[in-house]
Protein backbone atom coordinates (compact mmCIF):
# COMPACT_ATOMS: atom_id res chain seq x y z
CA UNK A 1 0.00 0.00 0.00
CA UNK A 2 1.42 3.54 -0.84
CA UNK A 3 0.72 5.77 1.99
CA UNK A 4 -0.53 9.34 1.45
CA UNK A 5 1.83 10.79 3.73
CA UNK A 6 5.32 10.39 5.50
CA UNK A 7 8.18 8.72 4.15
CA UNK A 8 8.87 5.36 4.57
CA UNK A 9 12.24 3.63 3.94
CA UNK A 10 12.40 1.83 0.32
CA UNK A 11 11.72 -1.58 0.07
CA UNK A 12 11.75 -4.59 -2.06
CA UNK A 13 8.60 -4.60 -4.03
CA UNK A 14 7.23 -8.25 -3.15
CA UNK A 15 4.42 -10.07 -2.07
CA UNK A 16 5.76 -9.80 1.44
CA UNK A 17 5.59 -5.92 1.14
CA UNK A 18 1.79 -5.97 0.54
CA UNK A 19 -0.66 -4.27 2.49
CA UNK A 20 -0.78 -6.48 6.27
CA UNK A 21 -3.70 -4.20 7.88
CA UNK A 22 -6.54 -4.88 5.35
CA UNK A 23 -8.16 -7.97 3.80
CA UNK A 24 -5.43 -7.97 0.28
CA UNK A 25 -5.98 -11.01 -1.61
CA UNK A 26 -8.18 -14.30 -1.39
CA UNK A 27 -7.90 -17.67 -3.50
CA UNK A 28 -10.68 -20.45 -3.50
CA UNK A 29 -12.77 -22.41 -5.49
CA UNK A 30 -15.83 -22.19 -4.39
CA UNK A 31 -15.86 -20.14 -0.75
CA UNK A 32 -12.97 -17.43 -0.84
CA UNK A 33 -9.86 -17.85 1.74
CA UNK A 34 -7.88 -14.43 2.85
CA UNK A 35 -4.47 -14.07 2.31
CA UNK A 36 -4.15 -13.10 6.00
CA UNK A 37 -5.38 -16.23 7.04
CA UNK A 38 -2.78 -17.97 4.64
CA UNK A 39 -0.22 -16.24 6.23
CA UNK A 40 -0.86 -17.15 9.90
CA UNK A 41 -0.17 -20.49 9.48
CA UNK A 42 3.41 -21.27 9.82
CA UNK A 43 3.29 -24.35 8.26
CA UNK A 44 2.47 -22.70 5.14
CA UNK A 45 5.21 -21.86 2.59
CA UNK A 46 5.58 -18.15 1.46
CA UNK A 47 4.81 -17.14 -2.44
CA UNK A 48 7.54 -17.83 -4.88
CA UNK A 49 6.76 -15.55 -7.92
CA UNK A 50 8.64 -17.81 -10.04
CA UNK A 51 6.49 -21.25 -8.92
CA UNK A 52 5.33 -22.95 -11.84
CA UNK A 53 1.54 -22.41 -13.43
CA UNK A 54 -1.10 -23.59 -12.06
CA UNK A 55 -2.53 -27.27 -13.65
CA UNK A 56 -5.90 -25.03 -14.11
CA UNK A 57 -3.97 -22.99 -17.15
CA UNK A 58 -3.12 -26.39 -18.72
CA UNK A 59 -6.47 -27.81 -18.84
CA UNK A 60 -7.93 -24.69 -21.06
CA UNK A 61 -7.89 -25.82 -24.37
CA UNK A 62 -4.62 -25.12 -26.48
CA UNK A 63 -6.26 -23.31 -29.08
CA UNK A 64 -6.86 -20.31 -26.08
CA UNK A 65 -4.35 -17.10 -26.89
CA UNK A 66 -3.51 -14.56 -25.27
CA UNK A 67 -4.60 -12.50 -28.11
CA UNK A 68 -7.92 -14.36 -27.50
CA UNK A 69 -8.59 -13.35 -23.83
CA UNK A 70 -10.97 -10.39 -23.40
CA UNK A 71 -10.68 -8.25 -20.32
CA UNK A 72 -13.41 -8.81 -18.30
CA UNK A 73 -14.98 -11.83 -20.59
CA UNK A 74 -17.21 -14.02 -18.21
CA UNK A 75 -17.31 -16.25 -21.45
CA UNK A 76 -13.67 -17.59 -21.29
CA UNK A 77 -12.50 -16.00 -17.90
CA UNK A 78 -10.81 -19.00 -15.53
CA UNK A 79 -10.65 -15.74 -12.35
CA UNK A 80 -13.54 -14.15 -10.74
CA UNK A 81 -11.84 -11.22 -8.86
CA UNK A 82 -13.96 -9.18 -6.43
CA UNK A 83 -12.89 -5.76 -5.92
CA UNK A 84 -14.48 -3.96 -2.53
CA UNK A 85 -13.61 -0.96 -0.76
CA UNK A 86 -11.60 -1.52 2.10
CA UNK A 87 -11.34 0.86 5.66
CA UNK A 88 -8.31 1.14 7.22
CA UNK A 89 -8.12 0.21 10.76
CA UNK A 90 -8.45 3.04 13.65
CA UNK A 91 -4.72 2.68 14.39
CA UNK A 92 -3.83 4.06 10.49
CA UNK A 93 -6.78 6.78 10.26
CA UNK A 94 -8.56 9.39 11.65
CA UNK A 95 -12.46 9.10 12.42
CA UNK A 96 -13.05 11.15 9.94
CA UNK A 97 -11.48 9.36 7.43
CA UNK A 98 -12.62 5.78 9.08
CA UNK A 99 -16.37 7.55 8.28
CA UNK A 100 -15.03 8.54 4.96
CA UNK A 101 -13.96 5.12 4.01
CA UNK A 102 -17.26 3.08 5.34
CA UNK A 103 -19.29 5.65 3.47
CA UNK A 104 -17.10 4.52 0.44
CA UNK A 105 -17.71 0.98 1.15
CA UNK A 106 -21.49 1.73 1.25
CA UNK A 107 -22.24 3.67 -1.87
CA UNK A 108 -19.53 0.95 -3.48
CA UNK A 109 -20.46 -2.11 -3.62
CA UNK A 110 -18.40 -5.41 -4.81
CA UNK A 111 -17.56 -5.73 -8.08
CA UNK A 112 -16.33 -8.30 -9.65
CA UNK A 113 -14.50 -8.75 -12.65
CA UNK A 114 -13.90 -11.52 -14.65
CA UNK A 115 -10.03 -12.38 -15.84
CA UNK A 116 -7.55 -14.93 -16.61
CA UNK A 117 -5.24 -16.58 -15.03
CA UNK A 118 -2.47 -16.13 -17.88
CA UNK A 119 -3.01 -12.75 -18.02
CA UNK A 120 -2.53 -11.91 -14.36
CA UNK A 121 0.59 -13.42 -14.18
CA UNK A 122 2.27 -10.74 -15.69
CA UNK A 123 1.56 -8.79 -12.20
CA UNK A 124 4.35 -10.64 -9.98
CA UNK A 125 1.26 -10.09 -6.96
CA UNK A 126 -1.03 -12.53 -8.80
CA UNK A 127 1.44 -14.68 -10.11
CA UNK A 128 2.37 -15.34 -6.71
CA UNK A 129 -1.35 -16.23 -5.86
CA UNK A 130 -1.77 -18.14 -8.70
CA UNK A 131 1.09 -20.25 -8.17
CA UNK A 132 1.10 -24.11 -7.53
CA UNK A 133 2.20 -23.39 -4.18
CA UNK A 134 -0.58 -21.41 -3.06
CA UNK A 135 -2.90 -23.23 -4.88
CA UNK A 136 -2.23 -26.62 -3.83
CA UNK A 137 -2.63 -25.61 0.17
CA UNK A 138 -5.66 -23.23 -0.63
CA UNK A 139 -8.11 -25.32 -3.03
CA UNK A 140 -9.99 -28.11 -0.38
CA UNK A 141 -10.04 -32.11 -2.30
CA UNK A 142 -13.75 -32.00 -1.45
CA UNK A 143 -14.67 -28.71 -3.38
CA UNK A 144 -13.66 -29.93 -6.38
CA UNK A 145 -16.95 -31.12 -7.85
CA UNK A 146 -18.61 -28.26 -7.22
CA UNK A 147 -20.33 -26.29 -10.07
CA UNK A 148 -17.72 -23.53 -10.18
CA UNK A 149 -15.23 -25.61 -9.47
CA UNK A 150 -12.75 -24.42 -12.46
CA UNK A 151 -13.12 -20.79 -11.19
CA UNK A 152 -10.62 -19.32 -8.76
CA UNK A 153 -12.15 -16.50 -6.85
CA UNK A 154 -9.99 -13.29 -5.65
CA UNK A 155 -10.96 -10.64 -3.05
CA UNK A 156 -8.83 -7.85 -3.35
CA UNK A 157 -9.66 -4.80 -0.95
CA UNK A 158 -9.09 -1.54 -2.24
CA UNK A 159 -7.54 0.96 0.43
CA UNK A 160 -8.59 4.53 0.03
CA UNK A 161 -5.02 5.93 0.21
CA UNK A 162 -4.38 3.65 -3.21
CA UNK A 163 -7.48 5.37 -4.70
CA UNK A 164 -10.50 3.91 -6.05
CA UNK A 165 -11.78 0.50 -8.02
CA UNK A 166 -11.98 2.64 -11.30
CA UNK A 167 -8.18 2.98 -10.92
CA UNK A 168 -7.55 -0.67 -9.98
CA UNK A 169 -9.81 -1.80 -12.85
CA UNK A 170 -7.98 0.23 -15.20
CA UNK A 171 -4.55 -1.27 -14.46
CA UNK A 172 -6.34 -4.89 -14.79
CA UNK A 173 -7.51 -3.80 -18.07
CA UNK A 174 -3.92 -2.54 -18.96
CA UNK A 175 -2.44 -5.94 -18.33
CA UNK A 176 -4.37 -6.91 -20.79
CA UNK A 177 -3.78 -3.89 -23.34
CA UNK A 178 -0.27 -2.42 -22.95
CA UNK A 179 -1.75 0.47 -24.34
CA UNK A 180 -0.15 2.64 -21.56
CA UNK A 181 0.28 6.23 -24.63
CA UNK A 182 -3.58 6.12 -24.57
CA UNK A 183 -4.53 5.34 -20.71
CA UNK A 184 -1.07 7.50 -19.15
CA UNK A 185 -1.42 10.55 -20.73
CA UNK A 186 -1.06 13.19 -17.89
CA UNK A 187 0.92 13.28 -14.48
CA UNK A 188 -1.50 13.23 -12.84
CA UNK A 189 -2.97 10.04 -14.21
CA UNK A 190 0.29 8.80 -13.89
CA UNK A 191 0.55 9.46 -10.45
CA UNK A 192 -2.73 7.77 -10.11
CA UNK A 193 -1.75 4.55 -11.83
CA UNK A 194 1.29 4.21 -10.13
CA UNK A 195 0.44 3.17 -6.40
CA UNK A 196 -2.34 0.73 -7.92
CA UNK A 197 0.80 -0.89 -10.79
CA UNK A 198 3.17 -1.11 -7.44
CA UNK A 199 0.45 -2.90 -5.31
CA UNK A 200 0.30 -5.52 -7.53
CA UNK A 201 3.55 -5.67 -8.42
CA UNK A 202 3.24 -4.45 -12.17
CA UNK A 203 6.29 -4.18 -13.41
CA UNK A 204 5.65 -2.12 -16.97
CA UNK A 205 3.32 -0.22 -15.61
CA UNK A 206 5.52 0.65 -13.29
CA UNK A 207 8.29 1.84 -15.82
CA UNK A 208 6.17 3.53 -18.00
CA UNK A 209 4.56 5.43 -15.29
CA UNK A 210 7.80 6.52 -13.84
CA UNK A 211 9.62 7.32 -17.30
CA UNK A 212 6.28 9.62 -17.85
CA UNK A 213 6.41 11.35 -14.94
CA UNK A 214 10.66 11.67 -15.28
CA UNK A 215 9.55 13.65 -19.04
CA UNK A 216 6.64 15.32 -17.74
CA UNK A 217 6.60 19.40 -15.92
CA UNK A 218 4.68 19.14 -12.45
CA UNK A 219 2.28 21.17 -10.65
CA UNK A 220 3.49 21.59 -6.87
CA UNK A 221 0.59 19.65 -5.97
CA UNK A 222 2.01 16.52 -8.11
CA UNK A 223 5.69 17.09 -7.17
CA UNK A 224 4.33 16.38 -3.41
CA UNK A 225 2.91 13.30 -4.86
CA UNK A 226 5.94 12.04 -6.89
CA UNK A 227 7.83 12.94 -3.54
CA UNK A 228 5.73 10.49 -1.38
CA UNK A 229 5.92 7.67 -3.72
CA UNK A 230 9.89 7.99 -4.21
CA UNK A 231 10.56 5.53 -1.60
CA UNK A 232 8.43 2.58 -3.17
CA UNK A 233 10.51 2.80 -6.21
CA UNK A 234 14.23 0.84 -5.94
CA UNK A 235 17.03 3.33 -6.46
CA UNK A 236 17.35 3.04 -10.55
CA UNK A 237 13.92 3.47 -11.42
CA UNK A 238 13.89 6.91 -9.03
CA UNK A 239 17.40 7.79 -9.74
CA UNK A 240 16.11 10.51 -12.16
CA UNK A 241 13.11 11.42 -9.99
CA UNK A 242 15.25 12.32 -7.24
CA UNK A 243 17.59 14.55 -9.10
CA UNK A 244 14.58 16.39 -10.46
CA UNK A 245 13.62 17.30 -6.74
CA UNK A 246 16.60 16.67 -4.43
CA UNK A 247 19.58 19.75 -4.80
CA UNK A 248 23.08 17.64 -5.95
CA UNK A 249 25.25 19.64 -3.35
CA UNK A 250 24.60 21.78 0.12
CA UNK A 251 25.31 25.05 -1.31
CA UNK A 252 22.83 24.59 -4.45
CA UNK A 253 20.77 27.89 -3.56
CA UNK A 254 23.81 29.83 -2.67
CA UNK A 255 25.04 28.68 -5.90
CA UNK A 256 22.27 29.32 -8.36
CA UNK A 257 22.13 32.86 -6.60
CA UNK A 258 25.90 33.78 -7.50
CA UNK A 259 24.84 32.97 -11.31
CA UNK A 260 21.78 34.88 -11.42
CA UNK A 261 22.91 37.76 -9.36
CA UNK A 262 26.60 37.86 -11.67
CA UNK A 263 24.44 37.12 -14.82
CA UNK A 264 22.01 40.39 -13.79
CA UNK A 265 25.03 42.13 -13.57
CA UNK A 266 26.97 41.26 -16.38
CA UNK A 267 25.33 39.26 -18.80
CA UNK A 268 22.36 41.39 -20.72
CA UNK A 269 22.26 44.25 -22.34
CA UNK A 270 19.08 45.48 -20.77
CA UNK A 271 20.13 45.09 -16.99
CA UNK A 272 17.09 46.92 -15.48
CA UNK A 273 14.30 44.27 -16.20
CA UNK A 274 16.85 41.47 -15.27
CA UNK A 275 17.97 42.91 -12.24
CA UNK A 276 14.32 43.35 -10.82
CA UNK A 277 13.74 40.12 -11.47
CA UNK A 278 16.36 38.81 -9.64
CA UNK A 279 15.79 41.52 -6.69
CA UNK A 280 12.10 39.80 -6.94
CA UNK A 281 14.10 36.22 -6.68
CA UNK A 282 16.26 37.85 -3.57
CA UNK A 283 12.83 39.13 -1.40
CA UNK A 284 11.27 35.69 -2.14
CA UNK A 285 13.70 33.64 -0.80
CA UNK A 286 13.53 32.00 2.54
CA UNK A 287 16.99 31.64 3.70
CA UNK A 288 18.22 35.29 4.50
CA UNK A 289 21.19 34.17 5.85
CA UNK A 290 21.71 32.83 1.61
CA UNK A 291 20.76 35.84 0.74
CA UNK A 292 23.45 37.73 2.77
CA UNK A 293 26.75 35.83 1.73
CA UNK A 294 25.47 36.23 -2.11
CA UNK A 295 25.28 39.77 -2.26
CA UNK A 296 28.47 40.52 0.43
CA UNK A 297 30.92 38.38 -2.07
CA UNK A 298 29.06 40.35 -5.25
CA UNK A 299 29.36 43.97 -3.09
CA UNK A 300 32.96 42.97 -2.18
CA UNK A 301 34.05 42.10 -5.80
CA UNK A 302 32.00 45.20 -7.31
CA UNK A 303 34.01 47.15 -4.69
CA UNK A 304 37.03 45.97 -5.45
CA UNK A 305 37.05 46.38 -9.37
CA UNK A 306 35.89 49.71 -8.70
CA UNK A 307 38.68 50.51 -6.37
CA UNK A 308 41.77 48.83 -8.93
CA UNK A 309 39.99 51.42 -11.89
CA UNK A 310 39.87 54.56 -9.81
CA UNK A 311 43.78 53.53 -8.40
CA UNK A 312 44.92 52.45 -11.85
CA UNK A 313 43.33 56.01 -13.19
CA UNK A 314 44.22 58.04 -10.16
CA UNK A 315 48.21 56.75 -10.49
CA UNK A 316 49.22 55.49 -14.05
CA UNK A 317 51.61 53.71 -15.25
CA UNK A 318 52.49 55.74 -18.34
CA UNK A 319 53.81 53.44 -21.53
CA UNK A 320 53.91 53.71 -24.81
CA UNK A 321 52.61 56.64 -26.62
CA UNK A 322 49.98 59.06 -25.46
CA UNK A 323 46.87 57.90 -27.22
CA UNK A 324 47.18 54.08 -26.11
CA UNK A 325 47.36 55.93 -23.16
CA UNK A 326 44.53 57.68 -22.78
CA UNK A 327 42.83 54.55 -24.33
CA UNK A 328 43.67 52.78 -21.04
CA UNK A 329 42.73 55.56 -18.76
CA UNK A 330 39.12 55.81 -20.88
CA UNK A 331 38.54 52.20 -20.13
CA UNK A 332 39.57 52.80 -16.55
CA UNK A 333 36.56 55.41 -16.34
CA UNK A 334 34.19 53.19 -17.77
CA UNK A 335 35.11 49.95 -15.65
CA UNK A 336 34.38 51.99 -12.83
CA UNK A 337 31.03 53.66 -13.77
CA UNK A 338 29.97 50.19 -14.81
CA UNK A 339 30.82 48.31 -11.78
CA UNK A 340 29.68 51.12 -9.93
CA UNK A 341 25.72 51.40 -10.86
CA UNK A 342 26.12 47.14 -10.14
CA UNK A 343 27.36 48.57 -6.23
CA UNK A 344 24.57 50.85 -6.28
CA UNK A 345 21.89 47.90 -6.72
CA UNK A 346 23.70 45.62 -4.15
CA UNK A 347 23.75 48.22 -1.79
CA UNK A 348 19.69 49.00 -2.45
CA UNK A 349 19.42 45.25 -2.49
CA UNK A 350 20.95 44.80 1.09
CA UNK A 351 19.47 47.62 2.59
CA UNK A 352 15.67 45.94 1.21
CA UNK A 353 16.59 42.53 2.69
CA UNK A 354 18.22 43.93 5.84
CA UNK A 355 21.54 42.60 5.14
CA UNK A 356 24.28 45.61 4.42
CA UNK A 357 25.62 46.06 7.88
CA UNK A 358 29.12 44.39 6.47
CA UNK A 359 28.82 46.59 3.43
CA UNK A 360 28.55 49.51 5.67
CA UNK A 361 31.57 48.54 8.02
CA UNK A 362 33.68 47.87 4.36
CA UNK A 363 31.99 51.20 2.67
CA UNK A 364 34.11 52.80 5.94
CA UNK A 365 37.38 51.74 5.45
CA UNK A 366 37.97 53.23 1.93
CA UNK A 367 40.58 56.37 3.02
CA UNK A 368 42.43 55.12 0.11
CA UNK A 369 39.45 54.68 -2.05
CA UNK A 370 37.80 58.24 -0.92
CA UNK A 371 41.70 60.00 -1.62
CA UNK A 372 41.63 58.17 -5.52
CA UNK A 373 37.98 59.55 -5.96
CA UNK A 374 39.16 62.92 -4.96
CA UNK A 375 42.20 63.18 -7.29
CA UNK A 376 39.96 61.87 -10.46
CA UNK A 377 37.16 64.57 -9.69
CA UNK A 378 39.60 67.05 -9.66
CA UNK A 379 40.44 65.91 -12.85
CA UNK A 380 38.38 66.82 -15.92
CA UNK A 381 39.30 63.94 -18.23
CA UNK A 382 35.95 62.18 -16.47
CA UNK A 383 33.49 64.60 -17.26
CA UNK A 384 33.41 63.69 -21.14
CA UNK A 385 33.99 60.17 -20.44
CA UNK A 386 32.27 59.10 -17.32
CA UNK A 387 29.74 62.24 -16.26
CA UNK A 388 27.51 59.64 -14.05
CA UNK A 389 30.34 58.43 -12.20
CA UNK A 390 30.21 60.82 -9.07
CA UNK A 391 26.23 60.30 -8.93
CA UNK A 392 26.53 56.95 -8.66
CA UNK A 393 29.29 56.66 -6.22
CA UNK A 394 27.77 59.06 -3.93
CA UNK A 395 23.85 57.41 -4.66
CA UNK A 396 25.71 54.42 -2.87
CA UNK A 397 26.92 56.73 -0.04
CA UNK A 398 23.60 58.50 0.41
CA UNK A 399 21.80 55.05 0.51
CA UNK A 400 24.14 53.40 3.65
CA UNK A 401 23.96 56.84 5.52
CA UNK A 402 20.52 56.85 5.21
CA UNK A 403 19.82 53.41 6.49
CA UNK A 404 22.16 54.18 9.35
CA UNK A 405 20.86 57.06 10.03
CA UNK A 406 17.10 55.60 10.19
CA UNK A 407 18.74 52.33 12.05
CA UNK A 408 17.82 50.17 9.69
CA UNK A 409 21.46 48.90 10.13
CA UNK A 410 23.19 49.54 13.25
CA UNK A 411 26.42 50.47 13.06
CA UNK A 412 28.85 51.32 15.89
CA UNK A 413 29.68 54.65 16.82
CA UNK A 414 33.31 53.95 15.13
CA UNK A 415 31.46 52.98 11.95
CA UNK A 416 29.17 55.62 12.35
CA UNK A 417 32.33 58.30 12.24
CA UNK A 418 34.45 57.03 10.00
CA UNK A 419 31.73 56.63 7.42
CA UNK A 420 31.54 60.29 7.72
CA UNK A 421 34.98 61.04 8.11
CA UNK A 422 35.77 59.65 4.35
CA UNK A 423 32.96 60.12 3.03
CA UNK A 424 32.27 63.74 3.33
CA UNK A 425 35.26 65.26 1.42
CA UNK A 426 34.21 63.21 -1.84
CA UNK A 427 30.95 64.77 -1.31
CA UNK A 428 32.72 68.54 -0.95
CA UNK A 429 35.01 67.60 -4.03
CA UNK A 430 31.99 66.71 -5.92
CA UNK A 431 29.77 70.14 -5.04
CA UNK A 432 33.18 72.03 -5.95
CA UNK A 433 34.24 70.32 -8.93
CA UNK A 434 30.77 68.83 -10.72
CA UNK A 435 29.17 71.78 -13.14
CA UNK A 436 26.84 72.37 -13.99
CA UNK A 437 24.78 71.12 -11.07
CA UNK A 438 21.94 69.44 -11.97
CA UNK A 439 18.71 69.50 -10.11
CA UNK A 440 18.92 66.08 -9.70
CA UNK A 441 22.24 66.21 -8.41
CA UNK A 442 21.54 69.41 -6.24
CA UNK A 443 18.97 66.94 -4.76
CA UNK A 444 21.00 64.27 -3.98
CA UNK A 445 24.01 66.60 -2.25
CA UNK A 446 21.01 67.85 -0.18
CA UNK A 447 20.00 64.25 0.90
CA UNK A 448 23.56 63.23 1.69
CA UNK A 449 24.13 66.18 3.65
CA UNK A 450 21.63 66.55 5.90
CA UNK A 451 21.95 62.47 6.20
CA UNK A 452 25.27 63.29 7.35
CA UNK A 453 24.18 65.84 9.91
CA UNK A 454 21.79 63.21 11.46
CA UNK A 455 24.66 60.67 11.93
CA UNK A 456 27.24 63.05 13.10
CA UNK A 457 24.30 64.12 16.06
CA UNK A 458 24.50 60.55 17.29
CA UNK A 459 28.34 60.78 17.96
CA UNK A 460 29.76 61.81 21.41
CA UNK A 461 30.18 65.85 21.09
CA UNK A 462 34.34 65.70 20.91
CA UNK A 463 33.58 63.98 17.56
CA UNK A 464 30.87 66.23 16.95
CA UNK A 465 32.39 69.02 17.01
CA UNK A 466 35.45 67.71 15.00
CA UNK A 467 33.34 66.93 11.71
CA UNK A 468 30.95 70.05 12.04
CA UNK A 469 33.43 71.92 11.64
CA UNK A 470 34.19 70.47 8.18
CA UNK A 471 30.77 70.77 7.35
CA UNK A 472 30.65 74.52 6.95
CA UNK A 473 30.96 73.75 2.84
CA UNK A 474 27.20 72.90 3.76
CA UNK A 475 26.21 76.85 3.77
CA UNK A 476 24.60 79.19 1.41
CA UNK A 477 24.90 82.46 0.73
CA UNK A 478 21.39 82.58 2.02
CA UNK A 479 21.40 81.18 5.56
CA UNK A 480 17.38 79.87 4.96
CA UNK A 481 18.12 77.90 2.50
CA UNK A 482 19.93 75.11 4.95
CA UNK A 483 18.04 74.64 7.69
CA UNK A 484 19.49 71.07 8.25
CA UNK A 485 23.53 72.76 9.13
CA UNK A 486 21.32 75.76 11.49
CA UNK A 487 19.90 72.72 12.89
CA UNK A 488 22.82 70.90 13.55
CA UNK A 489 24.95 73.43 15.25
CA UNK A 490 22.18 74.81 17.30
CA UNK A 491 21.63 70.95 18.67
CA UNK A 492 25.67 70.78 18.84
CA UNK A 493 25.75 73.91 21.23
CA UNK A 494 22.88 73.00 23.24
CA UNK A 495 24.29 70.14 24.60
CA UNK A 496 27.56 71.69 24.65
CA UNK A 497 26.23 74.46 27.50
CA UNK A 498 25.12 72.11 29.72
CA UNK A 499 26.71 71.61 32.99
CA UNK A 500 29.88 69.20 33.26
CA UNK A 501 28.08 67.31 36.75
CA UNK A 502 26.29 64.23 35.10
CA UNK A 503 23.44 64.88 37.79
CA UNK A 504 22.40 68.18 36.34
CA UNK A 505 21.32 66.58 33.49
CA UNK A 506 18.20 64.96 34.73
CA UNK A 507 17.49 68.19 36.73
CA UNK A 508 15.97 69.54 33.44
Amino acid sequence: MIPSAGVPKKRQRTTAARRSSSTVGTISSVSDVTLTEISQNPHRPSPMVDDSPSPMADDRSSSSTDEALHFNDAVTADVVLRLFMDSPSPLQSSPTTTATATADCVSNSDFHVYLHSDILRRSKYFSALLSDRWIGHVQAPDHASSADGNLFRLNLGVPPATGSIQLHLTVLELLYTNDFVAVVDSASTALDLLPVALELLFEECVRWCVDFLEAVPWTEEEEKRVERLIPFLSEEESKELVARVSPSREDSCEAMLEGLVSSAMNSYGNTAFVKAFVGKILRDLSSRDTAKRVLEKAFSRSLKTVKESLEDYSSPVFRGDHNETEAIQRLNLHKASTNGKHLLWLVERMIELRVADVAVREWSEQACFTADLQRAFRDDAWRNIVPGLPAVILRCTCRLANAVSAGTILASRQVRRKLVEDWLPVLVACKDNVSPISPSNKSLYLELEATFLRIISTLPLSDAQELLQRCLSFSTRNVEDCPHLVTAFNTWFRRAARPLKPDSLFDQ
